[in-house]
């Protein structure tokens, strides 16, 4: 594991889920980022899509739901692994009554990190609901190779968001994405 460069790294979103980046590590696939997270009842992301990483999630403790885009809901618990491949719209959350605790990693990690907390950090700024629209926009349009979030119609993301991007910039409400990683593609 990289622990030169920050590591461990904590992010939380306000709405009961936090994350910690453990560093990349290079395996026989290739390269991948270590994360540990935990929710509380009830939290999870909405229905999402990582274009070009797979997901590996093991239930260290707690009941996680899960669902792939036009599946059943399933369920896991301690000690079962769930994993989504790249370009796997799905969601997951924590579907008992006490906190779910998740290790896993992300392969390639792209910007996965990135894009996770800003839109975390975002949240959290915002008392835990939604992404401010601005931050948002800028996270969607700047990494639409690699991610979305499948909830949110396809007019929307292709001509809402890159139009509210646009806005953003010239209002100047993106100094703090001044040092943003280039999408990967």
């Amino acid at each position: 594991m990289n622990a030169s460069s920050g590591y461990p790294r904590t992010v939380e979103n306000g709405a009961g889920e936090t994350l910690v980046f453990l560093g990349t590590q290079s395996v026989p696939e290739g390269e991948r980022i270590n994360i540990t997270g935990s929710a509380r009842p009830g939290a999870g992301p909405p229905m999402h899509v990582h274009y070009l990483q797979d997901e590996i999630v093991t239930v260290e403790a707690g009941r996680v739901g899960y669902q792939v885009l036009g599946q059943e809901q399933k369920f896991a618990g301690p000690g079962e692994t769930i994993a989504w491949p790249a370009g796997t719209a799905h969601r997951w959350w924590n579907a008992g009554d006490t906190e779910a605790r998740m290790t896993g990693w992300c392969t390639p990690p792209g910007n996965v990190e990135y894009y996770l907390t800003g839109i975390f950090d975002s949240m959290k700024q915002n008392s835990g609901k939604r992404p401010n629209v601005f931050d948002a926009a800028f996270l969607m349009t700047r990494y639409k190779s690699e991610f979305a979030m499948v909830d949110i119609p396809k007019p929307v993301q292709k001509i809402l968001m890159p139009l509210l991007c646009a806005i953003g910039s010239l209002l100047g409400k993106y100094r703090k994405f001044k040092d943003a990683p280039k999408p990967v593609r």
